[in-house]
């Protein structure tokens, strides 16, 4: 059974005996000149075998059925090759429309892409090998087969047909190939890679499984994943890093599943749901792969100083009175903090968005915010896409036609979704996200946004397959570009996304459970998101689920005060003064060695913003050339010259490896020797914080407020 916006796990769609198999033999027709040419794919079927009372399938050719012609044979279909940069590389093939992809109307891409620098080419016999200096791609014309290797000339992968299959008596490993459902007729590509021995794969999106995803399949659709600790994702993101210098993304929002060795160690599957092929090869280690990516797909905007600063929240402030009384609390208790947050009950009924301030928990929106930006605080609001029947805009939004129809065209009786391919549906929605940002609120919090119905039929005419993974950019987009429009930037606080959506920060880890090892699985899909071309991330303080336990809330304020963004959130009590005078103390350290690190955090960020680098990022950004770097997923650096390991137990040492050079202990005056394991005690701040050897590090005195501190 596949539950209502389960995950869509598109490999399914592969090994089905009934289904029609067409695997690619040989380039026809090819220019070298225009770098386009045309596919012969041969027609295979699944056939069953029963050898030693051993189950098995194997591709045998296929003998066709009673009628010729369009229905059954081979085809011939067109394939072409461009340069956008000096090192990545497009591969676009068709598997079903004479015509390939283009680049119009991408929402994830920024721009149209366009060939970059000429790449020089030579041939020799049938393959046609083109060179930059940095890369090179070999195309052989007879069996048609790709290889990319780095400016060493030093092979990184290369396609796998069914010549490579590594044993006759099955169809393991699953070669490059197309498949025709027998149920719709619906094609879907199959991208086959070899991989190496020791290599290993990083990114996807927020991903909280395994940093390193070889021997994973991990299933690109977004959901509510409801904890961090499955394989389910909030923001999946079709690009990933190599370890051996690489990296890809499919530019594609139908339902993708990217196998890296799980079915056969030798060899990565990219499956997706579309009828063609859109694939970009970035050459270069993590920095410049990511570097590429950006630079076709965008970057995160520097979002204002202010959001770098604590931000409070529970769920749910649910008056006017109870939120100014937790501002003067705040600032009674010398907390430093810049945002309030009012989750989902600010409404006259909690969770029934309406965009309205409840009239009688909430009597005078527009003096409270006035009064608290006066305390330097700001204030942001909780709201969701989805109406139910009992919302009194749910009769709006369907007689207006702005939601996302059901799949016989009708409406949906249970919910309304925002259609935001629709562009009455985005104008309606950004009028009234526009009312509450004139009456001074400074960011909205983007919820939700997974659930876009599969079957469901939208405005720019296709169904759910190709529009659910879109839902989030698209929801993301809509937000952030009215926020930017009434207050000057762009800020917002999303749960899901897709790639692009990195050009409308901020984004949030969504619901931790409270343990240590949701905890470390937070992390670990703040790592990997950051791999994905999102510069800035943040996470629930404490895990959202319950009440935290102190030690375990003081323990992730520390890893939370050392990300890009801080926001303590969750089921209540979250405010420092409800757990004890020795607990606001020590909560009231660690915002302020955040705000002291202010002045270097938003440097770092500049510079990561300005290349599509991650601020949180993994030891082997920094030294890709140090093997043991790959290995580690329980620390981190933020920015180049700050290494976080926070703690994940309840003891006082950690072990933490260090990359090569020297490293000091911020705050003391020791100095260890990197390149190996050191096991390291903490002290007033619950995390091993140390400082990269000739690093400059400025620092400022904290305040309450940033508008009270000199970040220069």
């Amino acid at each position: 059974m596949r539950l209502l916006n389960g995950a869509l796990d598109i490999a399914e769609e592969f090994g089905k005996v009934e289904h029609d198999y067409f695997l690619p033999v040989r380039l026809t027709g090819f220019d070298a000149r225009r770098r386009t040419g045309r596919i012969a794919w041969e027609q295979h079927a699944l056939r069953p075998a029963a050898d030693f009372r051993q189950g098995a399938v194997t591709f045998a050719r296929a003998g066709g059925g009673s009628f010729r012609g369009p229905y059954y044979g081979d085809e011939s279909l067109p394939f072409a090759l461009s340069f956008p940069s000096p090192r990545t590389i497009r591969l676009r093939m068709s598997a079903r429309a004479p015509v390939l992809p283009d680049d119009r109307g991408s929402l994830m891409l920024a721009g149209p892409v366009r060939d970059g620098p000429a790449w020089t080419v030579r041939r020799d016999g049938g393959t046609w090998t083109w060179s930059s200096g940095e890369a090179s791609v070999a195309v052989a014309l007879d069996p048609f087969r790709v290889e990319v290797r780095d400016g060493r000339g030093r092979l990184l992968t290369r396609t796998r047909g069914l010549a490579d299959t590594g044993c006759f008596m099955n169809a393991d490993p699953v070669p490059f190939q197309f498949v025709r459902s027998a149920e719709s007729h619906r094609r879907h590509v199959a991208a086959s890679f070899a991989i190496a021995p020791d290599e290993g794969f990083y990114g996807c999106g927020e991903s909280f499984t395994r940093l390193n995803k070889r021997g994973q399949r991990v299933v690109l659709w977004t959901n509510d994943a409801q904890g961090v600790q499955t394989g389910r994702m909030y923001k999946p993101v079709p690009f990933f890093l190599s370890s051996r210098g690489y990296g890809m993304f499919v530019h594609s929002s139908a339902p993708l599943s990217f196998d890296f060795g799980k079915t056969y160690d030798e060899t990565a599957v990219l499956y997706s749901g579309d009828d063609a092929l859109d694939l970009f090869v970035f050459v270069g280690d993590p920095k410049q792969a990511l570097t590429d990516y950006t630079a076709l797909t965008g970057r995160s905007p520097m979002p204002p100083a202010w959001t770098f600063g604590l931000w409070m929240s529970r769920i749910t402030y649910k008056s006017q009175r109870e939120t100014e009384a937790v501002a003067r609390k705040l600032r009674r208790h010398r907390i430093p903090c810049d945002v309030l947050h009012l989750d989902t009950g600010w409404f006259e009924q909690d969770w029934r968005c309406d965009y309205r301030f409840s009239p009688t928990r909430f009597p005078d929106p527009r003096g409270m915010i006035r009064r608290l930006k006066r305390r330097g605080l700001r204030v942001c609001l909780w709201q969701l896409p989805y109406f139910t029947h009992d919302n009194a805009l749910y009769a709006e939004i369907v007689r207006k036609g702005l939601a996302v129809r059901d799949i016989e065209g009708g409406e949906e009786t249970q919910e309304a979704a925002l259609d935001f391919s629709n562009p009455r549906a985005v104008r309606w929605y950004q009028d009234r996200l526009a009312g509450l940002l004139r009456q001074g609120v400074a960011a909205i919090k983007v919820d939700f946004g997974e659930a876009a119905p599969l079957e469901g039929r939208y405005a720019s005419g296709r169904t759910g397959f190709h529009e659910h993974n879109l839902y989030p950019l698209r929801y993301n987009r809509a937000a952030a570009e009215i926020t930017k429009r009434v207050t000057g930037n762009g800020c917002s606080w999303a749960r899901a996304t897709w790639a692009g959506s990195q050009r409308y920060p901020l984004h949030w880890g969504g619901d931790a459970e409270n343990t240590d090892s949701a905890m470390a699985a937070t992390l670990r899909g703040g790592l990997s998101l950051g791999l994905t071309g999102f510069t800035f991330w943040s996470h629930d303080i404490g895990g959202f689920v319950k009440r935290p336990e102190p030690d375990l809330y003081l323990r992730w304020l520390a890893f939370g005060m050392l990300t890009s963004h801080s926001r303590c959130h969750g089921a209540p009590p979250r405010e420092p003064w409800e757990f004890g005078k020795a607990f606001l103390d020590r909560f009231r350290t660690a915002v302020e060695l955040k705000y002291r690190l202010l002045p270097y955090i938003l440097k770092e960020a500049r510079a990561a913003s300005a290349l599509g680098h991650p601020l949180l990022r993994p030891l082997f950004f920094e030294f890709p050339d140090d093997p043991c770097s790959w290995l580690v997923e329980d620390a981190y650096l933020l920015g180049r010259d700050l290494l976080v390991a926070p703690l994940f137990s309840p003891d006082r040492t950690r072990r933490v490896y260090l990359p090569p050079g020297r490293w000091t202990e911020l705050g003391a005056a020791r100095s260890l020797e990197g390149g190996g394991w050191h096991r390291l005690a903490v002290g007033e701040i619950p995390a091993v914080v140390l400082v990269r050897g000739g690093a400059h590090l400025p620092m400022a005195e904290p305040a309450l407020s940033t508008e009270d501190m000199d970040l220069e």
